[in-house]
């Protein structure tokens, strides 16, 4: 052997030698979080963030951890390069298959006898885990158990714990159904030498939720169809849930063209409904929804059929201090005011008209700008439709004219003048 051979040979054994004496000293890494202020490591790395400034210390350069070769398999061993005449000895249990000579993996040293030295994959993996956590770094974590406080996790051969409160964005009592699972967390709090890792989801799905709604709401926009779930009934109205963690208001007015007084009645949680976005404000954070812009406007040329004066069917649907409201189509009401009800003073409107009452009424106005109809059950004269008063009024003057008379002796069109004569006002 050459003299810089072995004085290559010297040096290995030397740096083998104190990794050994580091790791007997002091088995766990130091806890680098805890012993150095994180505005510390950022001005000495330049800048540097504390999540790349942990990458960079977790290398090559880590004394507890070195690279080596494969060289060869020999029944349950396996024969490592750790260097120029130096070499290793590992069981083949510590790998996931028989490895390949030549593959390269990160070893840990245990103990030295005879110049081979003995080293652990196990161990290798935990402290190349340990490396890599840090404070807010995502990482994939399974649920291994539970306690009264939360669950019980595994970052790869690393023990962690994940408070209830983080479980989940709401409160979570059960958490037997997350016991195998692997889920995606943050790391909230690591400490190397107390060998301590608190995981958060909450702030992951948060996170999601954050984003996912972000993409959504710049899909959006007013006049959108889109299919939503009922997530809540108010007497005001529901709240749809659009998906990707939006939620728009689906106000009473706008569910149905015809008057909804508890919204309960045609809505319920759960339940699947088309929508459309009549308006987004403040950047998203109120979303009016619509149903009734979905359907047939039944106020469309409703001038054209009912014209004014026209006498028309109706069925009362709501009665008021001031009228009466009555449904003369479908999803049509209008307003049969208490002056409009009898040619007679009226002080209650119950006195006159009662709920589901049929009723027979003359269009007075149609305002398709203010959706208003006015009614009324008096003729152009005052006189009450479909009653004896009503015989005083054109009709009846054209019934005189014709010249018609019974038969009998009696003058029919002279008792009807007579009549009429004793209800005009006298001069």
């Amino acid at each position: 052997m050459s003299d810089q051979e072995k004085i290559n040979e010297e040096a290995v054994r030397a740096q083998l030698e104190a990794a050994l004496l580091n790791m007997a000293s002091d088995p766990e890494p130091s806890d680098t979080s805890e012993a150095e202020p994180p505005e510390e490591r950022t001005r000495e790395s330049g800048g540097e963030d504390r999540k790349g400034s942990a990458r960079s210390r977790g290398s090559a350069q880590d004394p507890h951890l070195h690279k080596g070769t494969v060289t060869a398999v020999s029944g349950r061993d396996v024969f490592v390069e750790l260097g120029p005449r130096t070499q290793g000895v590992i069981s083949i249990d510590e790998f996931e298959g028989p490895p390949e000579p030549g593959g390269e993996y990160e070893f840990s040293l245990v103990s030295i006898q005879d110049g081979l030295w003995t080293l652990s994959r196990r161990e290798a993996r935990t402290l190349a885990t340990w490396r890599e956590l840090d404070r807010g770094k995502t990482v994939k974590a399974t649920v291994i158990g539970e306690n009264s406080g939360g669950l019980e996790m595994k970052v790869g051969p690393v023990s962690a714990f994940m408070p209830a409160s983080e479980i989940g964005t709401g409160r979570v009592e059960d958490f037997s159904p997350y016991i195998g699972q692997t889920l995606v967390c943050e790391v909230m709090e690591v400490s190397r030498r107390r060998k301590r890792v608190v995981l958060s989801r909450r702030v992951v799905l948060m996170r999601e939720r954050r984003e996912s709604r972000e993409r959504t709401l710049e899909s959006l926009a007013v006049g959108q169809v889109l299919r939503g779930k009922i997530e809540k009934v108010e007497p005001f109205g529901a709240f749809v849930d659009l998906g990707g963690g939006v939620t728009g208001l689906l106000h009473v007015s706008n569910i149905s063209h015809k008057r909804i007084a508890d919204p309960t009645t045609v809505l319920s949680p759960g339940q699947d409904v088309e929508v459309q976005v009549i308006e987004m404000k403040e950047g998203g954070k109120r979303i009016g929804l619509g149903m009734k812009q979905l359907a047939a406007d039944p106020w469309e040329d409703l001038d054209s059929r009912f014209r004014v004066g026209s006498v028309v069917q109706g069925k009362v649907v709501r009665i008021a201090d001031f009228g009466a409201f009555v449904e003369v189509a479908e999803c049509v009401e209008g307003l049969l005011h208490k002056s409009q009800l009898s040619s007679e003073r009226v002080n209650r409107v119950e006195d006159v008209v009662k709920l589901g009452d049929q009723v027979s009424v003359r269009v007075q106005s149609v305002d398709l700008e203010s959706r208003r109809i006015s009614l009324s059950r008096l003729n152009e004269r005052g006189a009450l439709l479909d009653s004896d008063e009503d015989l005083g009024g054109e009709d009846m003057n054209r019934f005189l004219d014709t010249g018609s008379a019974p038969t009998s002796g009696t003058n029919l069109g002279a008792l009807l003048r007579e009549a009429m004569a004793k209800k005009e006002p006298r001069k």
